[in-house]
């Protein structure tokens, strides 16, 4: 067994997209129909943005190690992300990233001014800045507009 596969078979999997944006991944998580793979799209064409590729559509294997977290996509799905009206297509994937942003869509904690201890979630012992979109909000304006304020410095910087 080869130390990748060792890796993808002991890391959790979970329900979620990511894409890579300059340095850093964002982790787009969700319930179903949410719209994770909406945003992944729109995140990959997105102009405003020097750098988006894929890592993993609908489910993605997640590792903290050294104070990050690292994604990668689930073997079988691999450069397959879902286009609602197209199907099933293939695109240029990363195979590892380390995430700078989870966005939570569907959020029912999401607030006009969230909370300090909202926006920093552990996930497997990696403590990260969160994006809450309530449902109906436009979550690709509201990670733009992450990524291009103070706050947003993580994903895109090292």
């Amino acid at each position: 067994m080869t130390e990748r596969h060792k890796v993808m078979t002991s890391s959790p999997t979970i329900h979620a997209s990511a894409v890579l944006i300059a340095a850093k991944a964002v982790l787009i998580r969700g319930p179903s129909g949410s719209g994770k793979s909406r945003l992944a799209v729109d995140l990959l064409q997105s102009r405003a943005l020097p750098f988006a590729r894929l890592v993993g559509d609908d489910r993605v294997h997640v590792e903290g190690t050294n104070g990050r977290l690292l994604v990668r996509p689930a073997p079988a799905l691999a450069g397959l992300i879902e286009i609602r009206g197209l199907g099933i297509r293939q695109v240029p994937h990363e195979t590892v990233a380390v995430i700078g942003l989870v966005v939570d869509l569907a959020a029912t904690d999401a607030a006009r001014f969230p909370a300090e201890e909202a926006a920093q979630p552990a996930i497997s012992g990696v403590s990260l800045p969160r994006l809450a979109v309530a449902p109906g909000q436009d979550a690709l304006a509201l990670v733009l507009a992450w990524l291009g304020t103070a706050a947003g410095t993580g994903p895109a910087a090292d």
